[in-house]
């Protein structure tokens, strides 16, 4: 499994490797569209990987909106007025959360200790007299002005320690919390959700107040399940969607 290899600290996925590497040639230009794509046998050579894992990897592209695949004319670079500007991700493990994090960066804010808001401990059915550190961090993509989402997240008030010791340029916080308090992480929940921009989200995000936004609300337990961080991020409508792909089991 994806999660569990990188909870022990081994590298990714050879089809994300691969995923990333052709992300970027598109992404710098490097492929842009009307040039001729590699062929399923050249990315097998060059890489050293079977059929298997580059159609993993295309397929992952394909999802993201920057490649389509026809049947007959092989692999092409959708155009970027194709794709609206929209980034198409991926977010369905803990692997491709990470990547997520790569492609984009984040500068968090520590905003004191708190309770959690009380919509987030509604739905997640946490005490409400807890203590929790608070940050807020708004995510780009390299060579965009617009944000791509606003973040805010919530530590456990026990790991008060850890809290002391993160870099708030990095991207992910419970990676620093797995390397300064040694918790790794056993399980993450995801829940999305349509809402509309509040005016404080409005202003934040750069849209109109109660345009559509996507929130992904996520909480992430440790081996022992014991909840110790939430993140609720708001994602701009036309900026952002969310894929993932499902395999028949038929």
């Amino acid at each position: 499994m994806i999660r569990d290899a990188i909870a022990r600290g081994k590298a990714p996925p050879r089809y994300l490797q691969v995923a990333e590497t052709l992300r970027s040639a598109i992404l710098s230009g490097e492929l842009s569209p009307g040039d001729q794509f590699p062929t399923e046998s050249d990315l097998c050579k060059a890489h050293g990987i079977s059929r298997f894992t580059v159609r993993e990897a295309l397929r992952r592209l394909e999802t993201e909106g920057l490649i389509a695949r026809r049947r007959g004319s092989g692999t092409v670079v959708r155009p970027a007025a194709a794709r609206g500007g929209t980034l198409h991700q991926p977010l369905s493990n803990v692997g491709e959360i990470l990547q997520y994090a790569q492609d984009t960066s984040i500068t968090f804010t520590a905003e004191g200790a708190s309770r959690l808001p009380r919509k987030i401990a509604e739905e997640i059915d946490s005490p409400a007299n807890e203590k929790w550190f608070r940050f807020r961090g708004t995510r780009l993509r390299s060579g965009d002005d617009l944000p791509i989402a606003v973040t805010d997240a919530f530590v456990h008030g026990r790991l008060a320690d850890v809290v002391g010791s993160f870099d708030l340029n990095q991207s992910t916080l419970f990676r620093q919390i797995e390397q300064f308090g040694g918790v790794r992480v056993g399980r993450i929940t995801q829940d999305i959700q349509a809402v509309s921009a509040s005016a404080e989200m409005s202003v934040l995000l750069q849209v109109q107040r109660r345009s559509a936004c996507l929130r992904i609300l996520r909480c992430y337990y440790d081996v022992e399940d014991r909840l110790y961080e939430i993140s609720a991020s708001y994602h701009p409508g036309e900026r952002f969607a969310y894929s993932m792909h499902m395999e028949s089991d038929r």
